[in-house]
C-alpha cells in the first residue's frame, strides 16, 4: 500500500510545523503536541518510530502488549501495530476526543515513519521540553519501532 503524502499534505493546507519525533519521549512530546493541537496548529510527525519510551524494556513490552490483547477481535476495542498509528493512538489519549474540538483537533494531526521525499527540504521544529538528552538520565528507554515489531508489526 503507497501513501499518497501530497494528497495527504494538500488536505493539511500550506501552514503546518513539521516535527522531527526522534530522540524526544513519546509521552511528552505527544502532550505538547495535544495542547498545540488544541491552540488550531497544524502539525506534522516525521520519524515517530524514533520515538523514545522510558521504562524497563521488558515491562514497556508487557504494558503495550496487554492494551493489544485487550477486547476481542471482532468487537474492539482495537490497539494499532504501527508506529505511526501508536503514536497517533497516543495523542488522541490526550484530546478530549469525544467533544467536537478534540475530534477537529485531532484531524490537523499527521504522522509519518521516516521523512517523506516532500519534507526532506523544510526545517525541522525539536522540543526542547521532551528530548531524551534535556530531560531523562535513565538509560533503560526502548524505541516505538521495537514496541511495534513486538506486537507483530513487520514494516520497520
Amino acid at each position: 500500500m503507497t501513501v499518497n503524502i501530497k494528497r495527504i499534505l494538500k488536505q493539511l493546507g500550506g501552514d503546518y510545523k513539521v516535527i522531527n519525533a526522534e530522540g524526544h519521549i513519546l509521552g511528552r512530546l505527544c502532550s505538547v503536541i495535544a495542547k498545540r493541537l488544541l491552540n488550531g496548529e497544524k502539525i506534522v510527525v516525521v520519524n515517530a518510530e524514533k520515538a523514545i519510551i522510558t521504562g524497563d524494556k521488558y515491562m514497556v513490552f508487557q504494558r503495550y502488549k496487554e492494551k493489544y490483547d485487550r477486547g476481542s477481535k471482532e468487537k474492539g476495542p482495537y490497539f494499532p501495530r504501527h508506529p505511526e498509528k501508536i503514536f497517533k493512538r497516543t495523542v488522541r489519549g490526550m484530546l478530549p476526543w469525544k467533544s467536537r474540538r478534540g475530534r477537529e483537533a485531532y484531524r490537523r494531526l499527521r504522522v509519518f515513519i521516516g521523512v517523506p521525499e516532500e519534507l526532506k527540504g523544510k526545517d525541522f521544529e525539536v522540543v526542547e521540553c521532551a528530548l531524551y538528552e534535556k530531560v531523562c538520565k535513565t538509560d533503560k528507554y526502548v524505541i516505538l519501532a521495537d514496541v511495534s515489531r513486538y506486537l507483530g508489526f513487520r514494516g520497520v
